[in-house]
């Protein structure tokens, strides 16, 4: 049996953000060349974001941080929401009724425990196209600087079939036809929402056992997603 272990810690954003725009149909706030393949907690990375009737691209820290919070450190902390639990938890409840995003994702990584070894795993759509992965926001008043800071944090839900060999958690992978409705602020369907928490569809997704160099932060390439023997 394994013992559950916080999901979703590292993913790549590879494509730059006027490519994504180009996908989302969206408008490029964000100006990123991309070619990230080891994004971490607290590093700053592109949401999809939508305000009125304006669809962004834009730049948010990653480890969300309630407008209510005293300290910013609470983001560190906050880097997944449980999907069960959005619409009681304190810390995501109100964004989860007004503040969601899509994180755009090429890939994620998990690790799998065998042992005394760990082995992280890359998993990507079949087809090569972005993970829209669902996501929250908030703004938060740092005292200090006197400025708001974004961030958001990654839905998780119950893993399919191909991830469980994994992880017991995966994150809310949002279909084409649900990103509009994940993002709209003034849709107030809950049931609608909390319908599309769900497992990825088995086929949807391929995993491949990729080098150790992952697990530093500082790892930075190509070589990170490349297939190697487990």
């Amino acid at each position: 049996m394994r013992i559950a272990r916080p999901m979703c810690g590292r993913f790549a954003q590879q494509r730059t953000s006027s490519d994504l725009a180009e996908i989302f149909d969206a408008e490029d706030l964000a100006d990123d060349p991309g070619g990230r393949f080891n994004v971490a907690p607290t590093d700053d990375a592109v949401v999809v974001v939508q305000r009125d009737d304006r669809r962004a691209i834009t730049r948010y820290r990653w480890g969300l941080i309630p407008h209510w919070a005293t300290d910013r450190r609470i983001g560190s902390r906050q880097i997944n929401a449980r999907g069960e639990r959005l619409a009681s938890s304190p810390t995501f409840r109100a964004a989860f009724r007004r503040r969601r995003c899509i994180v755009p994702v090429d890939s994620f990584y998990e690790w799998r425990r065998t042992g005394a070894t760990r082995q992280p795993y890359r998993i990507a759509r079949t087809d090569g196209r972005p993970l829209a992965l669902a996501g929250l926001w908030a703004g938060w008043h740092d005292p200090d600087s006197d400025q708001v800071v974004r961030t958001f944090t990654i839905v998780t839900t119950t893993p399919n079939e191909l991830v469980a060999e994994i992880h017991d958690r995966m994150p809310v992978v949002l279909p084409d036809d649900a990103w509009r409705r994940w993002i709209d602020p003034d849709n107030p369907d809950v049931a609608e929402l909390h319908g599309l928490l769900v497992p990825a569809r088995e086929g949807f997704l391929l995993t491949h056992p990729v080098s150790t160099l992952v697990n530093n932060v500082r790892n930075n390439g190509p070589e990170l997603i490349d297939p190697i023997e487990a």
